[in-house]
């Protein structure tokens, strides 16, 4: 299948992604669920830091999917690879 060169705005910042023609309204909305959680999260809480907000998205996303059996929402391998992309993030943030 084809890759697809993409770029997503998460926390405001943008990540080139190369990803699958069918991946690529999945991680989309990933992105747009991503950055709708952090705005609420600004909207409802006195933080400010994009770090802490992130993580803070992380685990509601992750609780979230928690209360459903994982091969339901996605696989472990995927499950990997967000955790991976979620470092990844906070690593430049940090930076």
């Amino acid at each position: 299948m084809a890759k697809l060169s993409l770029k997503v705005v998460v926390a405001g910042r943008t990540y080139p992604l190369s990803v699958s023609e069918d991946e690529q309204e999945k991680v989309l909305k990933a992105a747009e669920d991503i950055n709708n959680a952090i705005k609420l999260l600004q909207d409802n809480y006195a933080v400010k830091d994009m770090q802490d907000l992130l993580a803070m998205t992380a685990l509601q996303l992750a609780s979230k999917s928690d209360g459903k059996k994982a091969t339901e929402t996605t696989n472990s391998n995927e499950l990997d690879d967000i955790q991976k992309k979620l470092e990844d993030l906070l690593n430049d943030l940090d930076a």
